[in-house]
């Protein structure tokens, strides 16, 4: 399986934020899709940045109360690991893991293209095993 099954399955919406956008704005937006993370987006689009609820709490811990007036360009990770849609799920996870992050963005020929996370990944690595087992229950039964 890859990553583009989990695209297909979840849908390609992509929630991003200009760069110059204070932290209560994101951290607002974040609340009401009810997201871990969302895009940055700069110049024609492009994909300039993201922005975690753990970069929030970094900005929190460094700013104080006054974080949530700091735009969120200053506070984004800018190098962003990024995927491709026929990456496997098996790649991607080793490199969430790996990399200790929760999200990662989906390209395809420099254009984004969706977002995985961590729990998507999840989710179809479950299902995957769910119907390997059924499978095997069905070759046992026939054989």
């Amino acid at each position: 399986m890859n990553v583009k099954t989990i695209l297909a399955a979840k849908g390609g919406d992509i929630i991003s934020i200009e760069p110059s956008a204070d932290l209560a704005a994101a951290a607002r937006l974040l609340s009401t899709h009810r997201i871990g993370s969302v895009i940055i987006r700069g110049a024609g689009g492009r994909l300039a940045g993201i922005l975690s609820e753990r970069d929030i709490v970094r900005a929190m811990a460094e700013h104080g109360v006054d974080a949530f007036s700091v735009s969120v360009g200053q506070v984004m990770t800018r190098n962003v690991m990024t995927c491709g849609e026929n990456d496997t799920i098996a790649d991607i996870m080793e490199r969430m893991t790996s990399g200790k992050f929760r999200h990662m963005p989906v390209l395809r020929d420099g254009e984004l293209i969706g977002l995985v996370s961590i729990g998507d990944v999840v989710k179809q690595r479950v299902e995957e095993c769910e119907h390997d087992a059924e499978a095997l229950r069905d070759y046992i039964r026939t054989a």
